[in-house]
């Protein structure tokens, strides 16, 4: 009864959106109010995420029973969103008042879909993995149509959906699934580490890929940190700094500074709600190179953090959140005709030729894939410029391509916490808010 009730009442108050291309120069305002619950956050950002639009600032305000945030955002192009479908569906996704999947942490089984069987998997990681997972998946006539990899404190997650390289659907065969199942856990076993390796073979579409992969990694405990290999060349400067101090009125202000990139935001907020802790107040602004943000949060019972051992996990989580796909090597990208066995054949090249895949992202669409992958030497430190040009020679200079390396940022400056949000506590409707936005 109690569900239902509090279904009526979003009923009875819808999302409401404004999409603004006039208030801000350089880019198009997007205000959400609506009804507050945990997760709304969340399920803000992952709609202009899946949208592929870059979060420059962010204003969020959730006292009460009111949602009220604040997006200046831009296209890949660094424009604003001019089209009128592309606004029009942004309208669309953010007043709808979508559910939230259910959390997959228990997930265990074989529950294929029609088109595809999801994969997840976990273990630790280690130069060539990714090939012989890849090799296993082509042995068992197994074909990927999408998978997701990535690597973080000597730890490797992915999510894959893979169909019958056969039939093109969905594997149904209890027996092959549990064979499947059984091949990979030996590959990922291989290290015979204290944190077995884990294959779980779900139904896909339950849940946003990325959100499951920070999930798999979280539960993981990948934010755990572990010796560097001998060699690597680190460069400390670059790691994101996370602060975490408790406050009046009862709130604990997380603060960070990191590499601005795509998705930054998205990638905390999952972390912050999965760990149970909710935003009341917060800012986002970023630079040509660097994000700053500052959030002030309770746990979900409405307590700030308590002990010092729960702020250094936040800080830890945090951290890790920040750093899962973060840039950590040259970029390649594969853009060519699908064909049986090609993600196994360029994976075993890179394997071959001392390369390690830190990031992965598989796609394929129309008969074609488009693959990029985040690759360093064995050691962690950047791929030979001669090797790359050999590599390129055997899969084609066309077909892979070569992004620039990021420039590093500079070494943040210090910046006093709650330097935005000092008076926000005052703003208590949505015009206040908006007032406060239009001053900063």
């Amino acid at each position: 009864m109690d569900d239902e009730y509090a279904k009526l009442i979003r009923r009875m108050n819808p999302p409401r959106v404004v999409i603004d291309n006039i208030s801000c120069e350089d880019a198009t305002v997007i205000q959400v109010g609506s009804l507050n619950k945990h997760g709304i956050l969340l399920q803000v950002v992952q709609v202009l995420t899946d949208m592929n639009l870059i979060i420059r600032k962010a204003y969020i305000s959730s006292d009460g029973g009111w949602f009220m945030d604040v997006f200046n955002v831009i296209d890949h192009n660094g424009k604003k969103i001019r089209d009128r479908e592309t606004i029009e569906y942004i309208e669309k996704r953010l007043e709808s008042d979508v559910s939230f999947a259910p959390s997959l942490r228990s997930s265990v089984g074989v529950m294929p879909s029609e088109d595809h069987t999801s994969i997840e998997l976990t273990g630790t990681d280690r130069p060539g993995l990714l090939s012989e997972v890849c090799a296993v998946l082509a042995d068992l006539q197994c074909n990927v149509v999408n998978a997701e990899i990535w690597t973080h404190n000597a730890r490797a997650a992915a999510v894959a959906h893979v169909t019958d390289r056969s039939t093109g659907c969905a594997i149904k065969d209890a027996k092959r699934l549990s064979t499947i199942k059984q091949l990979l856990c030996n590959v990922l076993n291989a290290n015979n580490d204290f944190k077995r390796a884990k294959t779980t073979l779900s139904p896909p579409g339950v849940m946003n890929r990325e959100r499951r992969l920070h999930q798999i990694m979280f539960d993981d405990r990948d934010y755990e940190r572990v010796e560097r290999m001998v060699g690597r060349v680190e460069d400390k400067s670059s790691r994101p700094q996370v602060t975490v101090l408790n406050i009046e009125k009862d709130y604990t202000v997380i603060t960070m500074r990191s590499k601005d990139r795509p998705k930054l935001l998205f990638d905390i907020v999952c972390t912050l709600t999965d760990m149970q802790y909710v935003v009341f107040h917060g800012m986002v602004n970023t630079g040509k190179m660097e994000a700053y943000q500052e959030f002030y949060i309770r746990h979900v019972d409405g307590l700030p953090i308590s002990s010092d051992a729960e702020r250094e996990r936040v800080i830890q989580c945090l951290e890790a959140a920040i750093e899962r796909r973060a840039f950590e090597g040259l970029e390649l990208e594969l853009c060519m005709e699908d064909r049986i066995g090609l993600l196994s054949d360029i994976t075993r090249i890179f394997r071959e030729n001392s390369m390690c895949i830190k990031r992965a992202e598989i796609s394929t669409k129309g008969g074609k894939v488009k693959d990029t992958f985040y690759v360093t030497d064995v050691t962690g430190n950047p791929v030979d410029p001669k090797i790359i040009d050999s590599i390129r020679g055997q899969i084609g200079q066309t077909k892979l391509q070569v992004k620039q390396n990021p420039i590093l940022a500079p070494k943040p400056p210090e910046t006093t916490t709650g330097f935005f949000l000092g008076n926000l506590f005052k703003a208590r409707s949505f015009q206040n808010f908006k007032l406060i936005r239009s001053y900063s």
